[in-house]
């Protein structure tokens, strides 16, 4: 079977897709062999409920969310869905896009598993999300400082926690680099150093005549 003959079943779902949704899909195409749909964020409840309950669609397991960071483009975050049909057999990747401001309507009264997964996303990027049960940090501590998988946040971080044995708890500190800057030398040994070694040559004269 060609490669086209593949995609042909993809290609008639996401012209079945397009149709039903309409003004909903912003587009459409076929990336790595699988569907890929972009959303307007207002109305994504109302086509991921089609892309679940639809006959032709049959998309019930909700496999993964996720966000993306582009800090050029005005709609900064790109909020991912990936769904499983396992009546036919198929995958679609679902995206809205969003900015820091501006939230994204919550998919847990349609994918109950979609909870923890949008924590995550808030958390990491700062994603919002209306009408999520508890919306609050996940994966770092209450009182951290920003999101981790923003592009623009520093690698060290705001601050560093340590725990102080003199109050019985967990401190938060300014971060302090307290090893100084070092350069290091990553070419192979094949290609050789730019620099004198310690002590380089002492001997070399030895065993000569």
């Amino acid at each position: 079977m060609s490669e086209a003959e593949n995609l042909e079943p993809l290609s008639e779902l996401g012209d079945y897709i397009a149709e039903a949704l309409g003004e909903s899909i912003e587009s459409w195409n076929i990336s790595f062999d699988e569907l890929n749909v972009a959303l307007k964020p207002a109305d994504i409840v109302e086509a991921m409920r089609f892309l679940r309950d639809d006959d032709q669609t049959g998309f019930v397991s909700f496999v993964d969310l996720c966000g993306v960071d582009y800090p050029e483009r005005e709609q900064r975050f790109e909020v991912v869905y990936h769904l499983m049909s396992p009546k036919y057999n198929t995958r679609i990747r679902a995206r809205v896009c969003t900015d820091e401001e501006t939230p994204v309507p919550s998919l847990t009264g349609i994918y109950p598993g979609a909870e923890w997964f949008e924590r995550e996303a808030y958390d990491m990027y700062g994603i919002l999300f209306t009408g999520h049960p508890d919306l609050r940090r996940l994966l770092t501590d209450y009182g951290f400082d920003g999101h981790p998988l923003r592009k623009d946040f520093p690698l060290t971080g705001h601050v560093e926690t340590r725990y102080n044995d003199e109050l019985k708890r967990v401190v938060y500190e300014p971060v302090e680099l307290r090893q100084e800057f070092r350069n290091f030398d990553f070419l192979s040994p094949w290609e050789g150093s730019h620099y004198d070694l310690p002590n380089e040559g002492v001997g070399s004269e030895k065993g000569s005549d």
